[in-house]
């Protein structure tokens, strides 16, 4: 295939994949892994598609080696947040290219990604070249909230024998190697409804949630720095109590939005506000709370110094003329399903910038597309062929 003919169906497959509409929720991943599973079996991989109900699915493609190696696996997301409330310039959903950016919904994060993968896959097919190992194809749905995809793979031994990941989250075209965790609670204080004339005859749960939060304040989690990720964040997110102005209170409830660094104990903080409770409970008369776990994404890491991670720093080094420094981001990937699940060296790799994610007008290049297939390609040969 001439550089030409890539580009021409790069760009057509990334149009189609961000013209299936997956937001998520509900996500209707399916029509799009139903899409991707007729392409890979065009290829000539063995695939697989994993019906989750409601119009959801995984599709997972598997090329084989001779088994001399472990398996490489790419890793994708089916998925989109909604295109919001604000007017795009073109179509969310229509895929138009202009001035060298196509646009739309998912182009960025991360149909950019799953597209420039399918196309490395067919060069690699079409070129002959003996794989001394596996390589497997995954495109997941979820990750955009809950993950169910991943969770699925890794509970049906996705990950056995696979020897290392490439996520095709956007990463500008350089390569990122850890990730902050994400670790969401749900905290409610209860009280005694009374009318809003008679405060003293109810229990103010507004009140109470307002001494725990002076208490929240001054928290400090216990962490190591980490100089990809730098330090973790404590977001007090939402907050909902009471029903009318002359009622008093009985539930007062509040989301935190924490973003952890690798090393932290999620359950550990947990502990924490299970102290701050109790110290309340002894000193505040009628004070009630819990805590309910919303989201708990772990941070995850493979070192700068893994082999994988320089495999991938020196492939760029040696295709493109760029020296890359690995970087670490703050959102979380399936990375914090698949790395608690085995420990294997996965980078971050993908066409886009992740500041286009989640945004309006999102795009990405077609220069970053085309790279990032040649990228892909590369590194399928480098750790399976060679």
């Amino acid at each position: 295939m001439n550089r030409d003919s890539l580009k021409k169906e790069a760009i057509e497959v990334l149009q189609k994949m961000i013209k299936f509409k997956t937001v998520n929720e509900p996500g209707d991943e399916k029509p799009l892994a139903e899409y991707i599973k007729d392409l890979l079996e065009e290829i000539g991989l063995k695939v697989k598609l994993d019906d989750l109900g409601n119009n959801r699915a995984n599709v997972i493609g598997r090329l084989k080696g001779t088994g001399e190696r472990e398996a490489l696996l790419f890793n994708g997301h089916l998925d989109t947040v909604p295109p919001g409330d604000i007017q795009w310039k073109y179509a969310p959903y229509s895929g138009d290219v202009v001035d060298g950016k196509i646009y739309g919904r998912g182009s960025a994060d991360m149909k950019g990604g799953l597209a420039a993968m399918l196309i490395a896959l067919k060069l690699i097919n079409d070129s002959g070249l003996k794989l001394k190992g596996d390589f497997i194809y995954s495109a997941t749905a979820g990750e955009e909230t809950d993950s169910i995809g991943a969770i699925k793979f890794v509970k049906d031994g996705g990950l056995d024998g696979v020897g290392a990941i490439i996520i095709g989250e956007p990463s500008s075209n350089g390569v990122n190697i850890a990730e902050k965790g994400a670790f969401w609670v749900k905290i409610s204080t209860y009280g005694k409804t009374a009318h809003g004339a008679f405060p003293d005859e109810g229990i103010n749960a507004v009140v109470h949630m307002n001494a725990f939060l002076s208490e929240l304040i001054s928290y400090k989690f216990k962490y190591e720095e980490n100089e990809l990720v730098g330090q973790p964040t404590m977001n007090i997110s939402t907050i909902s109590g009471g029903i009318k102005t002359n009622v008093v209170p009985d539930k007062c409830t509040i989301t935190i939005d924490m973003r952890t660094v690798p090393g932290m104990d999620h359950y550990e903080i947990v502990r924490d506000f299970e102290k701050i409770i109790n110290k309340l409970s002894n000193e505040i008369k009628d004070f009630k709370a819990d805590i309910k776990v919303l989201n708990n994404r772990a941070a995850v890491e493979t070192k700068s110094t893994d082999p994988f991670v320089k495999l991938a720093v020196d492939t760029i080094k040696q295709e493109f003329n760029k020296e890359v420094k690995p970087q670490g981001v703050n959102f979380y990937t399936d990375a914090s399903v698949f790395l608690p699940a085995k420990n294997i060296p996965c980078i971050f790799y993908g066409p886009g910038d992740a500041n286009m994610a989640h945004q309006p007008n999102e795009c990405i290049t077609i220069d970053s597309l085309i790279e990032s297939v040649h990228f892909y390609y590369k590194m399928i040969e480098n750790y399976l062929v060679k």
